[in-house]
Protein backbone atom coordinates (compact mmCIF):
# COMPACT_ATOMS: atom_id res chain seq x y z
CA UNK A 1 0.00 0.00 0.00
CA UNK A 2 1.50 3.11 -1.30
CA UNK A 3 2.48 6.04 0.87
CA UNK A 4 3.07 9.45 1.16
CA UNK A 5 6.11 11.75 2.67
CA UNK A 6 8.64 14.40 2.32
CA UNK A 7 12.50 13.81 1.88
CA UNK A 8 14.18 15.21 4.84
CA UNK A 9 17.60 14.15 4.57
CA UNK A 10 19.56 13.85 1.42
CA UNK A 11 23.26 12.46 1.10
CA UNK A 12 23.85 13.23 -2.65
CA UNK A 13 27.34 11.47 -2.29
CA UNK A 14 26.04 8.67 -0.66
CA UNK A 15 23.34 8.00 -2.73
CA UNK A 16 20.75 7.52 0.07
CA UNK A 17 18.81 9.77 2.23
CA UNK A 18 15.49 9.88 4.38
CA UNK A 19 11.72 10.18 3.84
CA UNK A 20 9.17 11.44 7.00
CA UNK A 21 5.79 9.57 6.16
CA UNK A 22 2.52 10.44 7.13
CA UNK A 23 2.89 8.67 10.22
CA UNK A 24 6.03 10.93 11.13
CA UNK A 25 8.27 8.67 11.08
CA UNK A 26 11.48 8.30 9.18
CA UNK A 27 12.69 5.51 6.56
CA UNK A 28 15.94 5.07 4.65
CA UNK A 29 15.77 4.72 1.00
CA UNK A 30 18.27 4.34 -1.83
CA UNK A 31 18.56 5.87 -4.68
CA UNK A 32 18.86 2.57 -7.05
CA UNK A 33 14.92 2.14 -5.48
CA UNK A 34 13.82 5.61 -6.86
CA UNK A 35 11.60 6.09 -10.25
CA UNK A 36 13.00 9.60 -10.81
CA UNK A 37 16.01 10.34 -9.37
CA UNK A 38 16.89 13.35 -11.10
CA UNK A 39 14.06 15.02 -9.03
CA UNK A 40 15.28 13.78 -5.75
CA UNK A 41 15.81 16.99 -3.23
CA UNK A 42 15.61 18.15 0.35
CA UNK A 43 11.69 18.56 1.24
CA UNK A 44 10.48 17.44 -2.24
CA UNK A 45 7.40 15.52 -1.36
CA UNK A 46 7.15 11.50 -2.64
CA UNK A 47 4.73 8.48 -2.80
CA UNK A 48 6.46 5.43 -1.98
CA UNK A 49 6.12 2.02 -0.35
CA UNK A 50 6.89 1.10 3.25
CA UNK A 51 8.84 -1.87 4.20
CA UNK A 52 11.65 -2.74 6.91
CA UNK A 53 15.12 -3.69 6.19
CA UNK A 54 17.72 -4.95 8.82
CA UNK A 55 18.09 -1.56 9.95
CA UNK A 56 14.55 -0.31 10.02
CA UNK A 57 11.58 1.02 8.67
CA UNK A 58 13.06 2.09 4.79
CA UNK A 59 11.17 2.47 1.96
CA UNK A 60 11.30 1.53 -2.01
CA UNK A 61 9.54 2.41 -5.25
CA UNK A 62 9.88 5.74 -4.45
CA UNK A 63 8.49 8.24 -6.85
CA UNK A 64 9.29 12.36 -6.37
CA UNK A 65 6.16 14.08 -6.98
CA UNK A 66 7.30 16.67 -9.87
CA UNK A 67 7.41 20.31 -8.69
CA UNK A 68 3.69 21.91 -9.32
CA UNK A 69 2.55 22.20 -12.91
CA UNK A 70 0.55 24.72 -12.14
CA UNK A 71 0.61 28.43 -10.58
CA UNK A 72 -1.72 30.52 -9.43
CA UNK A 73 -2.24 34.03 -9.74
CA UNK A 74 -4.92 35.86 -8.56
CA UNK A 75 -7.22 33.11 -8.11
CA UNK A 76 -6.38 32.19 -11.86
CA UNK A 77 -4.77 28.67 -12.40
CA UNK A 78 -2.30 28.79 -15.00
CA UNK A 79 -0.50 25.58 -16.63
CA UNK A 80 3.18 26.84 -16.59
CA UNK A 81 3.93 24.68 -19.84
CA UNK A 82 1.09 26.37 -21.61
CA UNK A 83 2.76 30.21 -21.22
CA UNK A 84 4.33 31.60 -24.07
CA UNK A 85 5.81 34.51 -22.61
CA UNK A 86 5.23 37.48 -19.94
CA UNK A 87 5.73 40.97 -19.28
CA UNK A 88 5.78 43.38 -16.84
CA UNK A 89 5.20 47.32 -17.74
CA UNK A 90 3.74 49.96 -16.21
CA UNK A 91 0.97 52.02 -17.26
CA UNK A 92 -1.01 55.56 -16.00
CA UNK A 93 -3.85 55.54 -14.22
CA UNK A 94 -5.98 57.72 -12.62
CA UNK A 95 -4.37 58.26 -8.74
CA UNK A 96 -7.54 57.17 -7.19
CA UNK A 97 -8.67 54.46 -9.42
CA UNK A 98 -8.10 50.92 -7.01
CA UNK A 99 -9.43 47.88 -6.91
CA UNK A 100 -12.65 46.25 -5.08
CA UNK A 101 -10.51 43.75 -3.34
CA UNK A 102 -13.47 41.88 -2.33
CA UNK A 103 -14.19 41.22 -5.95
CA UNK A 104 -10.99 40.32 -7.15
CA UNK A 105 -12.02 36.93 -7.19
CA UNK A 106 -14.29 37.34 -10.44
CA UNK A 107 -12.12 36.56 -13.69
CA UNK A 108 -9.37 39.11 -14.20
CA UNK A 109 -11.03 40.14 -18.08
CA UNK A 110 -14.33 41.01 -16.73
CA UNK A 111 -12.81 42.50 -13.66
CA UNK A 112 -10.94 45.27 -15.34
CA UNK A 113 -13.28 46.30 -17.51
CA UNK A 114 -15.42 47.20 -14.83
CA UNK A 115 -13.65 49.60 -13.23
CA UNK A 116 -14.32 52.85 -13.71
CA UNK A 117 -11.97 55.50 -12.10
CA UNK A 118 -13.81 57.82 -9.76
CA UNK A 119 -12.10 61.03 -9.66
CA UNK A 120 -12.82 64.32 -8.59
CA UNK A 121 -9.12 65.65 -9.48
CA UNK A 122 -9.20 64.00 -13.24
CA UNK A 123 -5.36 65.05 -13.72
CA UNK A 124 -4.09 63.27 -10.75
CA UNK A 125 -2.08 60.13 -12.47
CA UNK A 126 0.23 57.52 -10.73
CA UNK A 127 2.08 54.55 -12.51
CA UNK A 128 0.46 51.20 -12.26
CA UNK A 129 3.10 48.00 -12.86
CA UNK A 130 1.22 45.23 -14.52
CA UNK A 131 2.19 41.73 -15.33
CA UNK A 132 0.78 40.27 -18.80
CA UNK A 133 0.96 36.86 -19.70
CA UNK A 134 0.54 35.06 -23.15
CA UNK A 135 -0.63 31.66 -23.48
CA UNK A 136 0.56 29.44 -26.27
CA UNK A 137 -3.46 29.31 -27.10
CA UNK A 138 -3.51 32.31 -27.75
CA UNK A 139 -5.28 33.60 -24.44
CA UNK A 140 -3.61 36.84 -22.79
CA UNK A 141 -3.89 37.67 -18.95
CA UNK A 142 -3.59 40.74 -16.78
CA UNK A 143 -3.32 41.23 -13.65
CA UNK A 144 -1.95 44.88 -12.17
CA UNK A 145 0.09 45.28 -8.72
CA UNK A 146 -2.94 46.33 -6.94
CA UNK A 147 -4.06 42.57 -7.02
CA UNK A 148 -1.15 40.47 -6.65
CA UNK A 149 2.27 40.28 -5.88
CA UNK A 150 4.13 41.30 -9.04
CA UNK A 151 7.55 40.23 -8.25
CA UNK A 152 6.64 36.96 -6.78
CA UNK A 153 4.17 36.37 -9.45
CA UNK A 154 7.69 36.85 -11.96
CA UNK A 155 9.61 34.79 -9.58
CA UNK A 156 7.09 31.97 -9.83
CA UNK A 157 6.94 32.03 -13.66
CA UNK A 158 11.07 32.33 -13.63
CA UNK A 159 10.71 28.66 -12.22
CA UNK A 160 9.74 26.99 -15.98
Amino acid sequence: MAMNGTITTWFEDKGFGFIKDENGDNRYFHVVKVANPDLIKKNAAVTFEPTTNNKGLSAFAVKVIPESKYIYIAGERIKITSIKSYRVYSVEVPADTHIDKENTVLSIGALMNSIKPKSDKPNQMRSLKKLEISTLHGASLTFSEDEIDIDEAVKQLKFK
